[in-house]
């Protein structure tokens, strides 16, 4: 429709061409969700590349390291070492002196 034809319309006609237009966007914009939450949720599924598969539970580390100035810190050797362990190492002590003694049948087996 040419700029003349829209200024010499009357508002009936005008608000007629409005809500056929409102329902033509409104169509397409349901369908163009509908296709994009269906990509979505195939997306999803195969984020981790194992699609909806869980991670293992794993087992509970105990902790080897303790703190002698705050007895209640360890630390189970995985991860960042902690604050407490690197003052420890920085004012001169190894991490041998800061192992937790176990009674001889809680020690964890070496597989070597």
């Amino acid at each position: 429709m040419d700029n003349d034809n829209w200024t010499s319309a009357s508002t009936a006609e005008l608000w007629r061409l409005y809500d056929e237009v409102t329902a033509v966007l409104s169509r397409r914009m349901t369908a163009e969700k509908v296709k994009l939450e269906e990509r979505l949720r195939r997306l999803e599924g195969t984020a981790d590349g194992h699609g909806a598969r869980e991670r293992r539970p794993y087992p509970p580390v105990l902790p080897k390291y303790r703190n002698p100035k705050n007895p209640s810190e360890t630390w189970s050797g995985r991860g960042k070492q902690p604050r407490w362990l690197k003052a420890q190492l920085r004012a001169g002590k190894k991490l041998n002196d800061l192992l937790i003694n176990r009674p001889s049948g809680q020690k964890r087996r070496r597989t070597v």
